[in-house]
This record gives C-alpha cells, sequence and structure tokens, in this order.
C-alpha cells in the first residue's frame, strides 16, 4: 500500500476509499464485539493515525492534530465507528427470529462460579451501558 500512497497521479479522496475498504475494514473486521475499553479503541486509532498521515504525506516534524487529520481525510474517530457497528450488529440479531442461536446468545447467562480476575463488564453490560449513555433506556 506504501506505493499507493506515495503516488502522486492517484488522488486524496482514491486513496482514502481504497484506505477504508482495504486498511480499515480489515483492521475493524469483528469490532462489533469488542470492549471498548480506552486501551482497545486508543491503539487502533493511533495505527489510523498514522496510516492517514503517511497517505497525506505528512513528516514527523510537520504537526497537524488529529481533529484537522480527521477532517481532511472525511474519517470518524474510532470509538464512533465501533459504536454503529455495534448497534447495526444488534439491530441485526434482534430483527432474527426468537429460535435462532445468535439471538439466544444475547440473553444467554453462563452459570457457575467464577473463577479469579474475571472482568466485571461483559460485553453485554458493555453494550447496555453504551445504550443507555446514548439515552436509548
Amino acid at each position: 500500500m506504501g506505493t499507493i500512497w506515495k503516488a502522486r497521479n492517484i488522488t486524496l479522496n482514491t486513496k482514502v476509499r481504497l484506505f477504508n475498504s482495504n486498511v480499515k475494514d480489515i483492521l475493524l473486521y469483528g469490532a462489533e464485539t469488542w470492549k471498548t475499553t480506552k486501551e482497545l479503541l486508543h491503539k487502533p486509532q493511533v495505527f489510523i493515525n498514522n496510516c492517514l498521515r503517511r497517505i497525506l504525506n505528512i513528516r514527523w516534524p510537520e504537526k497537524i492534530s488529529n481533529q484537522d487529520l480527521c477532517e481532511k481525510t472525511n474519517q470518524s474517530p474510532v470509538d464512533e465507528e465501533l459504536k454503529k457497528r455495534k448497534r447495526r450488529c444488534i439491530g441485526h440479531t434482534l430483527r432474527k427470529p426468537n429460535n435462532s442461536i445468535t439471538r439466544q446468545a444475547l440473553q444467554w447467562n453462563p452459570q457457575g462460579k467464577h473463577g479469579r480476575g474475571r472482568s466485571r463488564y461483559t460485553w453485554r453490560r458493555n453494550v447496555a451501558a453504551e445504550m443507555e449513555k446514548e439515552g436509548y433506556k
């Protein structure tokens, strides 16, 4: 991809569209099932910002804010992208019939004791908290 990003005969719009379809989609594949923590959101965002800086040919001594970078390339932050993907996935799952395995998986609650060090926030709790924060519940 480096040769495409350095090419001067390809427009910025085409480069960004190639980045979105070939790099960003692969990077965020299955991201709707991730728990959204600061650490998990920070790493992909840093990678995306570095790629966009390479596409725009911005070297390290040149300074540009991440917000300006997103505006120039018409990108949204990773956390907004993940929220959108989660909503789409949940909507798709909730439209399935009640006896569907994916629909039943949303309501599944494992029984028994959990080992030490278990995470407090499950994916379901995380999604419920995000939905409540957005005002859906």
